[in-house]
């Protein structure tokens, strides 16, 4: 582990209160585990507005299938970026829905540019994309 630095903050006793309650139901057993996420969390997503920034992630869709063409233009768009997806998960939620969840990694704005496409996609009824870091600077 690195060399930790303790530092003193002061704030005011209402918010901390409310802080102290949100870790409690997250299950941290103390602030300063809480104060190290929230630092790395404003650091991933600092990271996040670098182009070319590596970034891991997944891009979820959730569509109808009896859209004219949509599995064929979706699986279209996913091979002309096979190298950033690591994997696909796809799960039948009812007759005409499906879920479609891709582990992607890459370039931020690569990534990005895929997760976009897919979610424009017509018929695609929703979808989201959720980055984060590799970790190796963190």
């Amino acid at each position: 582990m690195a060399e930790l630095s303790r530092i003193g903050v002061a704030i005011d006793a209402d918010l901390l209160t409310k802080f102290d309650d949100l870790i409690a139901e997250r299950g941290y057993t103390n602030r300063s585990e809480a104060f190290r996420d929230l630092i790395r969390d404003e650091l991933v997503e600092k990271s996040w507005e670098e182009p070319d920034s590596e970034v891991v992630g997944s891009v979820t869709l959730v569509y109808d299938h009896h859209v004219r063409m949509l599995n064929e233009k979706l699986i279209d768009m996913q091979h002309d970026y096979h190298h950033n997806i690591l994997s696909t998960l796809h799960v039948h939620l009812d007759h005409d829905n499906c879920l479609e969840v891709l582990v992607v990694k890459g370039k931020a704005e690569r990534v990005r540019k895929l997760a976009d496409a897919l979610i424009a996609t017509k018929g695609v009824k929703h979808g989201r994309l959720t980055i984060t870091a590799t970790g190796a600077d963190l």
